[in-house]
């Protein structure tokens, strides 16, 4: 390959070809590419980063990145050592099907259902993120929990849970999320008997509400759709149990009484509840997708300026109209890692394989987008009527730093070890 000569200039907005009329005009993601490409997106800088920092460029490719091998671990750089000493993490393309429910021979409650997959950062640092799911069958006996360590965004994907705090009472059902605070003790009922969901414990900065910025002062999710509980307690004494997350270890202690004593409260600490169904989803009416920033629901800040330490996103009903535009998410690398659940029906990016309860992580600079039958059908859909995205709701925990999985969510028998070969079928089209 011989150089075809340069463009000056530094963090200038360039464009270049090596075949004429590769590039689309007017446009980033048509619905075909000339010369039979794939368009994928490169993403250096987080998606809200000031328009002065902000760094991507897009790539119009004979095959995407996501279309490889298994990675296995790599000895020959006998030189490169990694230096914070904890294991390897794999820049392979991880999903899992749906963490199994516990066995009504040996029931779980909401503390000993939890099953941690990733995260990164910690409590010491105040930083950072830890990912669980919960699996659980029977109700917080007489027993009580707080995380000293982070506030918990739980998000219930099957079952109802009842959850009693300190401050007031939480019913939340699938598709609306709850959020403790640090600190704040609780405990969960099931009333459907079973539950099972996401939780992610988040070590930074308080979760917000996102800027609006050039959407105005309405849309996404409205502050007035949050809800706060009354006060409730109860009186009762006995021997109980305490259980406490603190610097990353459960511990346990003996208490004689109910901890949800607190009779009145004011401030503005308290654990609260949203609908996602109740999100007003933004989108373009004219070509290409915004950034998945307009899913943003809440947000971690962190000490650099348009980059958060935790993103809550979700992707929830809406409609597509865009026209000459590839309509589901496009093929991308990006600098954040994201993990994904999915709590309700269908997710528009994977045809098969995604199910709800299930998860996929998708590290920094790891190629992904839709599998090989979604690229397809989307390439030649036709556009001229809208597409009803209709009955789901998928979430995402996104984060600036690498997102390590555990080594028993690496090894679970749910992991579905051939995820990658959803891509496969993504043939070359290129014609010159």
């Amino acid at each position: 390959m011989e150089s075809n000569g340069y463009q000056s200039g530094f963090g200038n907005e360039f464009a270049t070809e090596a075949l004429a009329g590769t590039l689309p005009v007017g446009r980033n993601s048509p619905q075909r590419v000339a010369h039979g490409l794939y368009a994928e997106q490169l993403s250096g800088t987080a998606f809200t980063a000031p328009r002065a920092a902000n760094r991507r460029s897009w790539l119009y490719r004979i095959r995407p990145a996501a279309v490889h091998g298994a990675f296995a671990p790599y000895a020959g750089a006998r030189g490169f050592h990694n230096a914070f000493g904890e294991d390897p993490v794999t820049p392979e393309q991880l999903r899992w099907d749906p963490l199994p429910l516990p066995d009504a021979a040996a029931p779980a409650d909401f503390v000993d259902g939890l099953f941690t997959m990733a995260g990164n950062g910690g409590p010491a640092s105040g930083t950072g993120v830890g990912i669980h799911l919960y699996a659980a069958n029977r109700d917080m006996r007489e027993r009580w929990f707080y995380d000293a360590d982070a506030e918990l965004l739980i998000v219930p994907q099957l079952g109802r849970l009842h959850i009693e705090t300190e401050l007031g009472v939480l019913d939340v059902a699938p598709q609306e999320i709850a959020v403790i605070p640090r600190g704040v003790r609780f405990a969960v009922a099931l009333p459907d008997g079973q539950a099972r969901g996401y939780v992610c414990e988040n070590f930074g900065a308080l979760l917000r509400l996102p800027d609006l910025g050039p959407i105005g002062s309405n849309g996404l999710a409205n502050a007035r759709d949050f809800l706060i509980p009354h006060a409730a307690y109860e009186d009762r004494e006995g021997e109980f149990e305490l259980i406490a997350k603190f610097q990353g270890h459960l511990w346990r202690a003996p208490i004689g009484h109910c901890p949800l004593d607190v009779v009145g409260w004011h401030g503005n600490y308290a654990p609260y509840k949203y609908d996602l169904r109740r999100f007003n989803a933004i989108g373009s009416i004219s070509y290409d997708h915004p950034d998945p920033s307009i899913f943003l629901v809440l947000h971690s800040p962190s000490d650099t300026p348009g980059t958060s330490n935790l993103d809550f996103a979700i992707f929830p009903p809406r409609i597509l109209a865009m026209q000459d535009t590839f309509r589901p998410p496009w093929f991308h690398r990006n600098v954040a890692s994201e993990f994904m659940g999915l709590v309700h029906g269908a997710y528009d990016a994977k045809a098969e394989g995604f199910a709800p309860g299930g998860a996929s992580l998708h590290n920094c600079m790891t190629g992904h987008g839709p599998d090989a039958a979604t690229f397809d059908k989307a390439s030649h859909a036709d556009l001229s009527r809208p597409d009803v995205i209709a009955d789901t709701m998928a979430v995402m925990f996104e984060t600036r730093a690498v997102i390590r999985p555990t080594r028993q969510a690496l090894e679970a028998a749910h992991r579905q070890r051939d995820y990658q070969a959803c891509w496969a079928g993504l043939r070359k089209h290129f014609a010159h």
